[in-house]
């Protein structure tokens, strides 16, 4: 049995060395493995009942082996107490209170026990691997990554890294691309998280920025930061789209990323299985960056609608299809390369909808001003669109009208008040019919046709406009365009987008979160609780993430 235990303490260090080193993970980590392992051997040869501890020297290999015990007067647990007099045997001068070591004899692994050892042992490697693989690429996350594609279950591709595993999901791949165990692939490295079954790593060959590594290993300029990529899109395996700009004045930032007869450009898109891309000077000027965008369209004016947050583009009628592109492509890779909503319309459906905007403000002004035909076009020629904007500009700016003098500017002014003071009394009524109560108007910047909309939607009382989300209330709905790809997305985006109650009066964020907080107020009149604005924010996020 001697023979065997000095073995054993022969062989411990060599095991420790050897699985370190082919682990590649700490030769700490498999020493304090190994006296786990140990100690669990000896807690089942003496008694589970025990604290048995256990230390290898990692420079000898010697192991001791050892329980530690309380002093006390009366013993209770003889497992882990001794008294006085047996703690004087293990250690001189021992008091109450003292934790004192009761060695033992070293243990002879069974066969159950080495087993028992080696689960120990290999559970703890492999914790050590997946920290080890986890610390190793948590802070590569934008890298392109080569690997070698091991499996491909359920339409995934498992891709050896070499010390560590990546997963291309099946949104994530270039579709109709084939790739077969053996093959070779980059992909950009997404996301590393850490879960129990060990890291995972999420790759992509589908995400806009692996085409920016791309442009990066293959155009010198790129990596340098002498020319910058601003903004990229991409429909992948088809087309895409890179904004580029140069921070060198010498240098064409198009030409550099096209290349020698195309040899840089052509690399990338070999890479990306064939994928069109369009290299797209960028620019600060939006109308500017946007006409370049859906090249190869020309495009004839450019409208810019900022509190819309969206761009009205009129092309010729011969570009239209063009614009477009098959199936929405160009308009669609346009938009996301700019970041806004886009358009596309010809120059007759403009004429017609600028013609038909004309004709309605010129009526209403009739109407409501009391004016001739002539009057009133000429108001909306002059940028006049609605009635506050009559009532309340500076006199002088409707007297520089040509035909217009000061005592006209006035006499408009009075009757736009006037009839904005009509609007105001036949919207209150038409509110107090709705049943919607006076406390609703008391309210910040609700007004009397902002309470008739929230009475026809059946919120009537403080506690019906204080239980909805901000988002619920202002959110505006998304328009659908000419370049949707199908009816199915478009019932897909209304439904996601779904308007916001008062959505039309054009509320911001911060108008709609003073308008709930004011409405949940009476709320807290009589308890101490959590301001109401906390409650906007916590509305907010929860907003966010139904999204």
């Amino acid at each position: 049995m001697a023979n065997t235990i000095a073995a054993n303490k022969a062989e411990l260090l060599a095991i420790a060395n050897a699985v370190a080193a082919e682990k590649m993970i700490d030769k700490a980590i498999v020493i304090e493995a190994l006296e786990e392992a140990i100690q669990r051997a000896a807690r089942a040869r003496y008694g589970a009942e025990n604290d048995i501890r256990a230390k290898l020297d990692t420079q000898t290999g010697d192991l001791r082996l050892w329980r530690v015990v309380e002093v006390v007067e009366d013993v209770e647990d003889y497992f882990k107490q001794v008294d006085l007099k047996q703690a004087d045997k293990l250690q001189k001068g021992a008091v109450v209170g003292d934790f004192i070591v009761d060695p033992l004899p070293a243990v002879d692994l069974g066969r159950i026990d080495a087993q028992s050892a080696k689960q120990v042992i290999f559970q703890k490697v492999r914790d050590a691997e997946r920290e080890r693989q986890f610390e190793e690429f948590k802070d590569r996350t934008g890298e392109i990554i080569t690997g070698v594609v091991k499996s491909v279950e359920f339409g995934h591709v498992v891709v050896d890294l070499g010390r560590a595993e990546g997963v291309i999901r099946r949104d994530q791949q270039i579709p109709r691309e084939v790739v077969r165990g053996g093959d070779r692939v980059r992909a950009l490295i997404m996301k590393v998280q850490r879960e129990n079954r060990g890291p995972q790593i999420l790759l992509s060959r589908a995400h806009p920025d692996f085409m920016k590594k791309l442009f990066a290993q293959e155009v010198p300029e790129i990596y340098d930061g002498v020319i910058e990529i601003k903004a990229a899109a991409r429909d992948p395996g088809s087309r895409a789209k890179i904004g580029v700009i140069s921070h060198d004045s010498s240098i064409d930032p198009v030409g550099a990323c096209v290349g020698m007869k195309g040899s840089r450009v052509q690399a990338v898109v070999q890479e990306m299985q064939g994928e069109k891309i369009d290299i797209i000077p960028w620019s600060e000027d939006t109308a500017t960056f946007i006409v370049n965008a859906l090249q190869p369209a020309t495009v004839s004016r450019v409208v810019i609608d900022e509190e819309e947050g969206r761009i009205e583009v009129v092309v010729p009628d011969d570009q239209l299809s063009l614009a477009i592109g098959r199936r929405g492509q160009n308009v669609r890779l346009a938009s996301q390369l700019t970041g806004r909503g886009i358009d596309i319309m010809t120059e007759a459906e403009s004429n017609e909808k600028r013609q038909k905007e004309f004709v309605e403000r010129s009526e209403m002004f009739q109407q409501e001003l009391d004016v001739d035909e002539t009057l009133a076009q000429l108001l909306v020629a002059e940028g006049f669109s609605e009635l506050e904007e009559v009532a309340y500009v500076d006199p002088s700016e409707i007297a520089a009208i040509e035909g217009f003098d000061e005592g006209l500017a006035d006499e408009l002014q009075s009757r736009a008040q006037e009839a904005l003071d009509r609007r105001e009394e036949a919207n209150r009524t038409e509110r107090r019919e709705l049943g919607v109560e006076d406390a609703l108007a008391e309210l910040p910047i609700l007004t009397e046709a902002m309470l008739v909309v929230l009475g026809k939607a059946g919120i009537k009382t403080l506690d019906d406009l204080a239980d909805l989300a901000t988002d619920e209330l202002i959110q505006k709905a998304r328009e659908p365009r000419r370049n949707e790809r199908s009816d199915r997305e478009m019932r897909r985006n209304r439904t996601e987008d779904k308007a916001g109650v008062l959505a039309v009066f054009g509320l911001s964020e911060e108008q709609g979160n003073e308008i709930i907080m004011a409405a949940r107020a009476h709320w807290f009149d009589d308890e101490d609780s959590a301001p109401a604005s906390d409650i906007i924010k916590e509305d907010a996020v929860a907003a966010d993430d139904s999204q």
